[in-house]
């Protein structure tokens, strides 16, 4: 089913410790999971899935670099984020500053969700990237496997983007949350003047980048 690799090169991931090389980041989501939450899309992944949402994710190279002290206190700094949602790009290439951030947003008592292109076998096998099992046990909330056109569900209130996919919860307290998915999209204009449209298919066309809620 997949033809791409699924490691980046050892060149590619040499970000310094501490930080996140991420795509993009809004606050005050309502698309992208359980209640109202911060959205951070990670840089980096190798697998280029066919009709991916985020071909702009893609490459390793450095885009954005933040502390996870910086993002932490800017995602604690809007009183309406409560959650994070982390998407990409491939967020688990990221495990350990990611579970990082996740500590530091559970213990001020934001719940914490994660997409992935990878199952949740692969990571919790030997095969799994470094310290996914530190990022695992942070979560509320998995949504895993890669995208797959061809299995592609096309519908605004399916949870998962193609059938492959799995939901998996491990906090049972947000059981009955599991009611996000809609048809609207959102458009939240940066600081410099870009726009991340996500929800649904999200996407405006050129000039600006589209964000969706899923791998």
């Amino acid at each position: 089913m997949e033809t791409k690799p699924t490691k980046p090169s050892p060149a590619q991931t040499e970000i310094p410790p501490g930080y996140l090389n991420i795509m993009g980041y809004v606050d005050e989501s309502e698309v992208n999971g359980p209640g109202c939450r911060a959205v951070v899309w990670l840089q980096g992944c190798p697998r280029e899935c066919s009709g991916c949402f985020n071909p702009e994710s893609w490459s390793f190279e450095i885009n954005q670099l933040i502390s996870v002290d910086t993002l932490a206190e800017n995602i604690l700094s809007k009183p309406q984020n409560t959650g994070v949602t982390f998407s990409g790009g491939e967020p688990f290439w990221q495990a350990e500053a990611l579970a990082a951030l996740a500590r530091k947003l559970k213990a001020a008592g934001l719940n914490v969700m994660s997409f992935t292109g990878f199952t949740l076998q692969q990571l919790k096998s030997e095969s799994a990237p470094p310290n996914a099992s530190v990022l695992l046990a942070e979560l509320d909330i998995l949504i895993d496997g890669p995208f797959v056109e061809s299995l592609a569900i096309n519908s605004p209130t399916s949870l998962v983007s193609s059938s492959n996919q799995g939901v998996h919860i491990f906090n049972p307290d947000l059981a009955n949350q599991m009611n996000w998915a809609s048809d609207q999209i959102e458009i939240h204009i940066l600081k410099d003047g870009r726009r991340i449209v996500t929800g649904y298919q999200g996407g405006l066309g050129s000039g600006e980048w589209g964000v969706g809620s899923g791998e």
